[in-house]
């Protein structure tokens, strides 16, 4: 199974051509801008449009018109094999899928250590908008996320996809993951980096 992994297009989605062929797409965060329901409308009818047999996506700290929402009735807007995952997960032909969004206030109020512990220990492939601490998830200072990076080195998840940090895109493998920043704008919210075909 091919999956074609994006993060961090802020709302500059048309602009991508000529996507790699794929069986899956993920797009793991910060897919708006600004938020504004027209870019919501306008992000889901063209992921919603491509060609791919299924489409997963998650929030980032730049989608937080999705915080606070009842994922089930966004799930019920989008097209039948199109995924919305908010501390949830999905099996695709076997394969365990689980995301995590990035809203702010969710760091402020202290509920990362309980999103990271809901985590399934069979998770396959762990989708989050924040990198773990210490993987690629460095410009000038570490971003990632430290609960995260403990969750992560406990389940061991085959592939562990994410953003957020413009400036660390590439991958990183370890004895048991391979980890994947798929942000495709620089740190100038330039759109230079292409997304990331995988091979599961």
């Amino acid at each position: 199974m091919k999956i074609l992994h994006l993060s961090d297009t802020h709302s500059r989605h048309h602009a991508l051509q000529n996507l790699p062929i794929a069986d899956i797409i993920i797009h793991s965060g910060d897919m708006l801008w600004a938020g504004a329901s027209k870019e919501v409308l306008d992000f889901i009818d063209w992921f919603g449009g491509l060609d791919y047999k299924y489409k997963i996506f998650i929030a980032g700290n730049h989608d937080d018109c999705f915080e606070g929402r009842n994922r089930e009735i966004i799930q019920n807007f989008l097209p039948k094999n199109c995924f919305y995952l908010c501390n949830s997960g999905i099996e695709i032909e076997g394969i365990q899928f689980w995301g995590v969004p990035l809203f702010m206030s969710d760091d402020i109020n202290g509920r990362l250590p309980q999103m990271m512990a809901q985590i399934p220990a069979d998770t396959d492939i762990l989708i989050t908008h924040s990198p773990p601490f210490g993987i690629l998830d460095t410009t000038d200072n570490s971003y990632g996320c430290p609960d995260l990076l403990q969750a992560v080195l406990k389940i061991k998840p085959k592939y562990h996809l994410f953003g957020h940090v413009h400036g660390a895109y590439g991958i990183e493998k370890s004895a048991y993951t391979t980890f994947v920043n798929a942000a495709l704008m620089n740190e100038n919210y330039e759109l230079v980096n292409n997304p990331v075909l995988l091979e599961v």
